[in-house]
């Protein structure tokens, strides 16, 4: 076993269990509210912001400072027991960059489930896209941004919120906090 890794992680969002999934000790466990961020999450999201691919670095500079079209983004942010590599609050788009530990991870649909439940539609990029057709990325952005593309794509690379009209926190879409 890794130095710092414990056998047990706490269940996903819909209480499944994932076997031989490992968390870092120093996490705290989930919180009772799945709304709520896990104990750490803050630091945990402020490394990730440091130790950034390269990836995430050269999207990161086409989206900070409203640089894609007026839309603020802003990146690493805790959501519940996850942390979304970047965030559009004022649209509810989570923009995922994934590596090839992604490929077939048995957590990220229902990360993905739970984060459309929250009211956030998730748009996923392999880095290898970013790196290559970032033009390309950012007018896929750019499509869901702008309600251009509101259907789940059949690979669930984009899948839109199932969050009632409501809105996230219990606002209407629009209303003033």
């Amino acid at each position: 076993m890794i130095e710092g890794w414990k056998d047990e992680v706490p269940p996903l969002p819909n209480g499944e269990r994932v076997a031989g999934a490992k968390r870092r000790s120093g996490e705290g466990a989930a919180p009772t509210d799945p709304t709520k961020r896990n104990v750490g999450a803050t630091a945990r999201a402020r490394k990730l912001g440091f130790d950034e691919t390269e990836a995430e670095y050269r999207l990161w500079g086409e989206l900070r400072g409203r640089h894609l079209n007026g839309y603020k983004f802003v990146r690493q942010v805790p959501l519940g027991s996850f942390i979304a590599d970047f965030v559009c609050r004022e649209k509810g788009l989570i923009v995922e960059l994934d590596g090839s530990q992604h490929t077939d991870s048995p957590t990220d649909p229902a990360r993905t489930a739970w984060l459309n439940g929250q009211g956030y539609s998730v748009l996923q990029f392999w880095n290898h896209e970013v790196l290559a057709e970032r033009r390309a990325v950012l007018d896929t952005m750019l499509a869901c941004l702008d309600g251009k593309i509101s259907t789940p794509s059949p690979d669930l690379r984009f899948a839109p919120a199932t969050l009632s009209p409501l809105g996230r926190g219990g606002r209407l879409a629009g209303e003033a906090c």
